[in-house]
């Protein structure tokens, strides 16, 4: 399970912004995590809880906001909508695709005090 680990590096990412900007605790954690990133939004969900567990976000709400997949076609020059990798392009049916946005895990706000 690699949401694990995942979450160990958003707590990690979490505490050295705490140590820059002076806060001491973080209320919710919104996360983006793309359609093709191969992470688990439930999985997540629990690691983070797990992970953070009497640190600085012990008890956060943990939002996800979900990224739908795109990429650039090569074959007909376009941006298009793609659910998995490996997919057809939807208007020409090439596979010459390069993901361009929803392979991505991050952190996109936090609430802290």
């Amino acid at each position: 399970m690699h949401e694990m680990a995942l979450c160990e590096s958003l707590i990690e990412i979490i505490e050295r912004e705490a140590k820059a900007q002076s806060f001491g605790k973080v209320r919710a954690v919104w996360v983006e995590i793309g359609a093709l990133s191969h992470v688990e939004p439930e999985a997540m969900r629990f690691c983070f809880s797990a992970v953070a567990h009497g640190g600085i976000a012990a008890g956060a709400r943990f939002e996800v906001i979900g990224v739908p997949g795109e990429a650039w076609c090569m074959a007909c020059s376009k941006s298009v909508p793609v659910a998995q990798r490996g997919d057809p392009c939807p208007e020409c049916g090439g596979y010459q695709l390069q993901i361009t946005v929803g392979d991505a895990l991050r952190i996109k706000e936090l609430e802290v005090e």
